[in-house]
């Protein structure tokens, strides 16, 4: 008996790519020794990308889909949809084909090794520039604070063996930073290396608060190193503040007459320390709100319908 993959899809208004992207799948899966199915999750897409896949699906019954009953965010969402996934092993590949289906014989490849867990990493882009640069500071500075090492680079395509998956559905985690929890796991990782293209149609549902939320979960879910310099900060901070005042206790207790004190040091200590202030009480607030989002409970989605599922 043939093992069967699930290919994994979150989409969320993209009807221009849809056709495309089952047929490219369609046939790399037909090429390789496997049965699969294709399992797409839509976030309550505003468009016709629903309507499409249900007709894909009334053709072929490998085509399964999950609708939300609203946008729950591509985290939860896709995390979600993995965790319902039935085959000896899961690749995600995201609709707007900057992660080419090609890539699935690579992963493949690696899995037939034995490697449980394959990701693709991204060497190049086509897209801007300033995008890479900032990306790759980011996981720079992440790497080297994290518990664990991550893979920097990583675009969230990948192939995810049973086991894995059957971790993965023991951790009771309500908004996942799916990146560092396969790290934490402790599996092996291949990577596969490619080229990202640039998106040819429709537009990135990514944003500035979007990209932000996903920094900050990967930091504030898997690093205690900003509390720990916090707490350091505030110590050496504290001691410094501690010496200024007694040199200008003792320095106005022998000059009493001449030494009057001006404004600018005044200004200037108020304004440093209430940034300091503000950052350190903002970086407390990510912490907290993830423990808010922690201890609430709520489910990563709730379904509207499901299509093909037995």
């Amino acid at each position: 008996m043939k093992k069967l993959i699930t290919i994994l899809t979150p989409c969320y208004n993209e009807e221009d790519n849809i056709d495309e992207l089952c047929t490219r799948i369609h046939d790399v899966m037909s090429a390789l020794p496997y049965d699969y199915e294709h399992l797409f999750i839509d976030n309550c897409s505003t468009d016709s990308t629903v309507e499409i896949i249900k007709n894909k699906a009334a053709q072929d019954k490998r085509i399964k889909l999950i609708v939300n009953t609203r946008n729950f965010g591509h985290i939860r969402s896709s995390y979600y949809a993995l965790l319902q996934t039935k085959g000896d092993a899961c690749i995600g590949i995201v609709s707007d084909l900057q992660d080419p289906p090609e890539i699935i014989v690579e992963f493949v490849k690696k899995w037939e090794d034995g490697y449980k867990i394959v990701l693709a990493v991204k060497l190049e882009s086509e897209e801007p520039s300033i995008i890479n640069w900032m990306r790759n500071i980011y996981y720079n500075i992440i790497s080297k604070i994290s518990e664990v090492p991550l893979v920097s680079n990583a675009t969230g395509a990948g192939l995810f063996d049973r086991a894995v998956i059957d971790v993965l559905r023991t951790i009771n985690d309500p908004y996942p930073y799916f990146r560092g929890l396969i790290s934490e796991i402790g599996f092996p990782i291949a990577t596969v290396p490619f080229k990202q293209p640039r998106r040819r149609r429709g537009v990135t549902k990514n944003n500035f608060y979007s990209l932000y939320d996903i920094a900050m979960l990967g930091i504030t879910n898997h690093s205690k190193v900003p509390l720990r310099l916090m707490a350091m900060s505030g110590f050496l901070l504290s001691i410094l503040s501690l010496i200024t005042a007694l040199f200008f206790l003792v320095y106005k207790l022998l000059y009493w007459d001449s030494f009057q004190l001006g404004t600018a040091p005044i200004l200037i200590g108020i304004f440093f320390f209430g940034a300091i202030q503000a950052f350190f009480i903002g970086v407390l607030g990510e912490y907290i709100g993830s423990i808010h989002t922690q201890v609430r409970h709520m489910p990563l989605v709730v379904e509207m319908e499901r299509v093909n599922f037995d």
